[in-house]
C-alpha cells in the first residue's frame, strides 16, 4: 500500500519526497557504477561519481534533517496529546462528580418534597378564615401564608397554654383551700365528738341522780 494514501500531513509528504529523491539518487549511482564497472576509471568517471555522491549526501542530509524534525514533532504531538487527554480525563471526572452531585441533590429535593412534615397535620384554621382577620396577607404567596398561619396557631396555643397554666394554679389554690377546710372540719368533728361524749357522761350522771331521788322518795 502506498504511504501517500493514508498520510495527509504536508510535512510528512515532504519527508517521503526527500526519501524518494535519496532513493532515486542511490539507484542512479548504482546504475552508473554498473555501466562503468568494466571500463577504466577515467577522470570524467570519477568526477561524475563524485558529483552524484555529493548530490546523494545533500539528499541524505536533508532527509536526516527532515526526519529529525519529524521525530521531534511526533514527540511534541504525543506530549500535547497526553496533556489534552489528561485535561479531558479531568473534565470528564469533574463532569461525573457534577452528575453524581446533581443526582444526590435531586434525591434530597424529592425526599424533602415527599417528607410528611408535622405542620401538614396541624389543625390550622382555613386560609380563608385566617385572611378574614389578616387582610394584609392576601397578596402573600403560599409559603409566606403557611408560615403566618403556623405562627398564628403557635401564638394561639401559647395563649391557651397560659390560660391553662392560670386555671391550673387556680385549681391548685382551690384544692389547697379545700384541704384546709377539710382539716378545719375534721378538727370541728373531733371537738363535736368530744362535746357529745361529755354531754353523754353528764346525762348519765343526771339519770343516776334522778334514780337516787326516786328511791329516796319511795
Amino acid at each position: 500500500m502506498d504511504a501517500n494514501t493514508f498520510i495527509t500531513d504536508p510535512f510528512l509528504h515532504s519527508v517521503l519526497a526527500a526519501a524518494e529523491l535519496a532513493q532515486t539518487q542511490c539507484m542512479q549511482m548504482l546504475d552508473f557504477l554498473d555501466r562503468n564497472r568494466s571500463s577504466d576509471e577515467s577522470e570524467t568517471t570519477e568526477l561524475e561519481l563524485s558529483k552524484q555522491q555529493k548530490l546523494l549526501n545533500t539528499h541524505l542530509a536533508r532527509l536526516r534533517r527532515l526526519n529529525r524534525k519529524a521525530v521531534l514533532d511526533t514527540r511534541s504531538t504525543k506530549q500535547q496529546t497526553a496533556e489534552a487527554k489528561s485535561e479531558i480525563d479531568t473534565l470528564h471526572l469533574q463532569l461525573q462528580n457534577l452528575y453524581y452531585e446533581q443526582r444526590h441533590l435531586r434525591g434530597e429535593i424529592a425526599a424533602c418534597e415527599g417528607y410528611d412534615h408535622k405542620y401538614q397535620s396541624l389543625p390550622l384554621i382555613s386560609a380563608d378564615e385566617f385572611l378574614e382577620t389578616h387582610s394584609d396577607l392576601r397578596e402573600a404567596d403560599e409559603r409566606d401564608l403557611m408560615i403566618a398561619r403556623i405562627n398564628h396557631e403557635h401564638a394561639e396555643r401559647q395563649a391557651l397554654e397560659e390560660q391553662r397554666q392560670g386555671l391550673l394554679k387556680k385549681k391548685q389554690s382551690l384544692i389547697a383551700q379545700n384541704n384546709e377546710k377539710k382539716e378545719e372540719l375534721t378538727g370541728l368533728d373531733k371537738e363535736v365528738e368530744k362535746f357529745v361524749n361529755a354531754a353523754a357522761a353528764v346525762e348519765k350522771k343526771f339519770e343516776a341522780h334522778a334514780s337516787k331521788k326516786q328511791v329516796v322518795a319511795a
